[in-house]
């Protein structure tokens, strides 16, 4: 597994025409260091767009980035492309990036986040799936609010721990007659279970208390705001991460249930970010039909 964080990305114009989207990156990525280069480093995780846009597999690019000792991914391709695949990639890898804002800059962060790792046994892949999944969940709400308070963050980072217990080998939810009742209880119970890691990892009590709350609410929207950023932040990363091997594991029958569920669940800003995720070709229907438009032409 990766040790070092992404701190920098490189742009390369194979065609030297100008970079086009720049601001998006900048944008969406603020504490990346985006840079226009002429070549990529020796151990740069690299990425080609043309290959990029074409690849029906995320397995090779998923090693390349987890085991490159290089700070920086170096992306190239037409300059009109290149920094929107950027975007692309960096969505798929920011757990890699870290970002943190003032809140999740004190020392009791690092204690939670050397508990949270310490809670999954990462040589299970059902496990180790939904470790990623909650550090990425972590970064999409930091891109949605990058003034998310501290009971937030650690809601994002917990929110799934249930699934320690009840999904660590083999997933059952397809198998629960009643889908909401199920994602229910899996949170209210993920709720309790991460209100007694953090105050082990030192958390105070008020703020346990609250992310209790918050993870044991977060399978509906509601009125409380920070519910609702759970809940975007959740959606969003299932499709930029878990999406494709949701497919492979379930199939396209409970794929389209899923889908539907999740982005019934997402903000209309939220859903406006989903312009932002590459997904696999088998995966975009789904999400097309549901939002009533034409699936995309580069999704793959």
């Amino acid at each position: 597994m990766r040790t070092s964080r992404i701190s920098r990305v490189r742009l390369i114009s194979t065609d030297a025409g100008p970079i086009e989207d720049f601001e998006l990156l900048a944008q969406e990525h603020p504490s990346l260091c985006a840079e226009i280069a002429d070549a990529c480093g020796v151990c740069d995780a690299v990425f080609d767009v043309g290959a990029w846009a074409s690849s029906r597999d995320f397995r090779t690019w998923n090693e390349s980035v987890e085991t490159s000792a290089s700070d920086a991914i170096t992306v190239r391709g037409a300059g009109r492309d290149v920094a929107a695949a950027a975007c692309e990639v960096l969505t798929r890898y920011q757990r890699y990036v870290g970002r943190r804002n003032a809140a999740s800059s004190a020392p009791v962060f690092d204690a939670v986040l050397r508990a949270h790792a310490g809670l999954h046994d990462c040589h299970k892949p059902l496990v180790r799936a939904d470790f990623d999944h909650a550090l990425d969940t972590w970064q999409w709400m930091l891109r949605l609010d990058a003034d998310a308070s501290l009971a937030a963050q650690l809601a994002a980072l917990f929110h799934d721990v249930e699934r320690l217990e009840s999904e660590a080998d083999a997933r059952v939810e397809q198998h629960a007659p009643d889908y909401q009742a199920f994602k229910d209880a899996h949170a209210k119970k993920g709720g309790d279970r991460a209100h007694d890691a953090l105050l082990l990892a030192g958390v105070d009590a008020a703020t346990a208390e609250r992310v209790r709350h918050l993870v044991a609410k977060h399978e509906r929207r509601g009125p409380d705001r920070e519910i609702a950023l759970l809940n975007d932040a959740d959606a969003l990363s299932f499709f930029s991460l878990n999406s494709a091997g949701y497919i492979d594991y379930f199939g396209p029958e409970q794929t389209e249930k899923k889908v539907r569920y999740t982005v019934g669940r997402m903000s209309a800003d939220a859903r406006a970010r989903l312009a932002l995720v590459r997904l696999r070709a088998d995966v975009a229907p789904f999400l097309a039909k549901v939002l009533g438009t034409a699936a995309p032409s580069e999704a793959a």
